[in-house]
């Protein structure tokens, strides 16, 4: 259901991209935002790794210098049939942990210093697990490209308010359509993407928990995790906070209705029924 759910996202994001670029440019507008999205999508691809990386000045690390955090991904990749990840740790207090690359064969994850200190061995274990499920998953090339699609449309509808929406050089069209669709545009494509970014979310719970052996570890993280980041933010920005295992933005409830992550309350029930039900 995970899976229709974000194919069925996916597809309304791209329509609303296709029919947003129409609305306010015709046929000319409809091109380039399908010609920006394609050179987006290009460029994300094949570099956002590494970019995110740079970002949150992550250090590549061996066996040898982080035995505890290698072996557990060795583990579980081995257990999983999947290539060993590059491993990263970040120089962060805060307690936090994303996945990147394009593919399996190109994958990377990374823990913060943070999270390190306060998780026990078994609680890591947890969280490793639903990282290398976003992998399995492609879960970072998804939300990549939601991501890109979302901020073309934002970009096509700011280009369109400062320089004027569509001509009537064609067939003309309704200017009232194309400024309900600057306004609103932006807003739907990214609750299109958030409720994306949540599902997947949801998806990498169930898989790590699938793939640890026990969905408690990932439970106790969650919790220990969203205490530990709001006590200790992170320093992340908006456009990369839907990698993170637990959201390491802070806000009220406005933020809460925009959030790339469901509410962790909800996450550790699932997991807790993934506890009782026969696994």
């Amino acid at each position: 259901m995970n899976t229709v759910k974000t194919f069925m996202l996916m597809l309304f994001l791209t329509l609303l991209l296709v029919f947003g670029g129409a609305a306010i440019g015709g046929q000319r507008g409809m091109t380039y935002a399908l010609m920006m999205a394609f050179f987006m999508n290009f460029i994300t691809y094949f570099f956002s790794d590494k970019i995110v990386l740079r970002m949150y000045r992550a250090q590549e690390v061996s066996e040898a210098d982080a035995p505890v955090l290698y072996r557990i991904v060795k583990r579980l990749t081995q257990k999983a049939g999947m290539p060993m990840p590059k491993v990263y740790i970040i120089p962060d207090d805060s307690p936090n942990a994303f996945a990147t690359g394009r593919s399996p064969k190109h994958a990377a994850v990374a823990a913060t210093e943070g999270i390190m200190r306060i998780l026990s061995e078994d609680e890591l274990a947890g969280v490793m697990a639903h990282e290398l499920a976003h992998v399995r998953h492609r879960d970072i090339l998804i939300g990549t490209i939601a991501a890109t699609i979302a901020g073309a449309i934002s970009y096509l509808a700011q280009m369109a308010f400062f320089f004027g929406g569509r001509s009537d050089d064609d067939e003309g069209g309704n200017p009232f359509v194309a400024i309900l669709m600057m306004i609103l545009a932006p807003i739907a494509a990214m609750l299109i993407q958030m409720a994306i970014s949540r599902s997947r979310e949801y998806a990498a719970d169930a898989g790590g928990a699938q793939l640890h052996g026990n969905p408690m570890a990932l439970a106790n993280a969650l919790r220990k995790l969203h205490e530990g980041s709001q006590a200790i933010p992170m320093h992340a920005t908006p456009a990369t906070s839907h990698m993170m295992i637990v959201n390491p933005l802070s806000g009220g409830a406005m933020m809460r209705l925009f959030s790339t992550h469901p509410p962790v309350e909800e996450r550790i029930a699932r997991l807790q029924s993934m506890r009782i039900g026969s696994m």
